[in-house]
C-alpha cells in the first residue's frame, strides 16, 4: 500500500481546499496521513477524512526559529513513516515540507501552486517572497500549478525548471462537489434559516461575497464601489460571508468603519455551507488581488450566479469575459463600480452568462474526475519510480 502524506500549513485548507480528497485517496488504496498546525477545524477534518493526522506547528509568516523547528519535526515525521509521495499545498507547508521531504528521501515530493501571493508585494519584502517560492521548487520533485495562468507565469519567469511542471486536468486544487453545489441538494430548512439570517426579500438586489475579510481579497474596492451603488440603487445589499483577519492582510480603518457601518451591508460571518447564501444572491462578486484556481467561483458557478470578478490569474481561468461573466480591472473600484451597474441593468444577460458558467463547470471540473485523474498521476509516477 504506498503512503501518501499530505501537507497544509493549517487545518482550514484541509478542510476547505482539499475536503474529501485525503478520503478519497485512502479508498483509493493509499495510507494517508494528514500534516497541519493546530485549529479550531481540526476534529471536522479528522472525522471526514477517516485519515490519521500529525500535528506540526507552522506559521503564515515570516518566522525564522519557528520555521526550523517546523522543518525538523517534519524531517523525522517523514523519516519515521518513510512516505512514498509528499504532497504540499499553501506558500509556508510547501517551502517547510519540501525542505524536510528532500532531506529525509522522500522520493516523490510535489507541491501545488494555488496563488502567489510575492504578486501583491513589492521592494524586499517581494524578493523574499520570491526566492522563498524559488526554494520550494527546487526541493521538490514536481510542481503542479492549479491554474494555466500560473503555469505560464511561472514558465515565462523561469522560476522553476520546465520539466517538473504539471497539471491536473483544466486546472483547480480539488474540483467542485456537484452533488452539494447544486439547488437540488437543498436542505429547505437551512435556506429558511438563511433568508432570517439576512433578511431576505425578493423585491432587493443581494450582491454577495465570500471569503476572507482582508485587503488581498479586495475589500477596499468592493466597499467602495457598493457605497457608490447603494446612494444610487437603493434596493441593493452586500452579504459578506467571511470573517475579519487582522494577523497578515488587515483592511483600513477606513473599510473597517464601512463594513460595519453601513445599513447596507449584512455581515453573515463565517458559514461552511456557502452555497445556501449563493442560492439567495442576485449577484456574486469575487474582488481578489491574487488568486490560485479559485473555489468559491466554480461553487458559485455551479449554483448558477452570475458572476462580477477581478482580472487576476486564476479568475480568467474560469470566467470568460463577456461570455461566461463580467470582468473588471483589479484594484479598480470605480470600474468595478460601473461593472455592477451593468449588471444590474443587464439581469437577463447576466443570466444566460451564468447559464454558460454553469455548464462549463460541469463539464470540465467535477471533483470526482479531478481527484481521479490526480491518483492515476500518483500511481505513474510510483510505477516510474518502480522501473528506475
Amino acid at each position: 500500500m504506498p503512503k501518501l502524506i499530505r501537507v497544509t500549513t493549517v487545518p482550514m485548507s484541509l478542510k476547505v481546499l482539499l475536503r474529501g480528497q485525503m478520503r478519497f485517496m485512502r479508498e483509493a488504496g493509499f495510507e494517508v496521513i494528514m500534516v497541519s498546525a493546530d485549529g479550531i477545524e481540526l476534529n471536522d477534518v479528522k472525522e471526514f477524512e477517516g485519515c490519521r493526522h500529525e500535528l506540526v506547528n507552522m506559521t503564515r509568516q515570516i518566522t525564522p526559529f519557528k520555521d526550523l523547528k517546523a522543518i525538523w519535526r517534519l524531517y523525522r515525521l517523514f523519516k519515521k513513516e518513510k512516505p512514498d509521495i509528499v504532497h504540499s499545498h499553501t506558500p509556508k507547508a510547501g517551502l517547510l515540507a519540501m525542505i524536510a521531504a528532500k532531506l529525509s528521501g522522500v522520493p516523490i515530493r510535489i507541491h501545488t501552486v494555488a496563488g502567489l501571493r510575492f504578486t501583491t508585494t513589492t521592494g524586499l519584502f517581494r524578493w523574499v517572497l520570491v526566492e522563498m517560492e524559488k526554494f520550494t521548487y527546487r526541493f521538490a520533485t514536481h510542481v503542479w500549478p492549479n491554474s494555466k495562468t500560473i503555469m505560464e507565469f511561472l514558465r515565462e519567469n523561469r522560476l522553476v525548471r520546465q520539466d517538473k511542471l504539471g497539471m491536473i486536468g483544466k486546472g483547480s486544487s480539488n474540483g467542485i462537489d456537484l452533488t452539494r453545489f447544486s439547488q437540488a441538494a437543498l436542505d429547505p430548512v437551512k435556506m429558511e434559516a438563511i433568508k432570517k439570517l439576512i433578511g431576505f426579500d425578493p423585491a432587493l438586489i443581494y450582491i454577495l461575497a465570500v471569503g476572507r475579510i482582508v485587503k488581498d481579497k479586495g475589500t477596499s474596492e468592493l466597499l467602495d464601489a457598493f457605497v457608490r451603488l447603494a446612494e444610487e440603487e437603493v434596493r441593493v445589499r452586500l452579504v459578506m460571508v467571511g470573517t475579519l483577519e487582522d494577523d497578515l492582510d488587515p483592511i483600513s480603518d477606513e473599510s473597517r468603519k464601512i463594513l460595519t457601518t453601513h445599513q447596507g451591508i449584512i455581515n453573515a460571518g463565517w458559514h461552511d455551507e456557502v452555497e445556501y447564501f449563493m442560492h439567495t444572491c442576485t449577484y456574486f462578486v469575487h474582488a481578489s488581488y491574487r488568486e490560485g484556481f479559485p473555489n468559491v467561483l466554480l461553487q458559485a458557478g455551479a449554483m448558477g450566479c452570475p458572476i462580477i470578478c477581478s482580472r487576476i490569474e486564476g479568475n480568467i481561468d474560469i470566467v470568460e469575459e463577456n461570455v461566461s461573466g463580467v470582468i473588471f480591472t483589479v484594484r479598480n473600484a470605480d470600474d468595478l463600480y460601473k461593472k455592477l451597474k451593468f449588471a444590474i441593468k443587464n439581469h437577463e444577460k447576466m443570466r444566460e452568462m451564468a447559464d454558460c458558467l454553469k455548464r462549463n463547470i460541469e463539464e470540465h471540473f467535477d471533483q470526482r474526475a479531478v481527484m481521479n485523474e490526480m491518483k492515476n498521476r500518483y500511481l505513474e509516477l510510483l510505477e516510474k519510480r518502480k522501473t528506475r
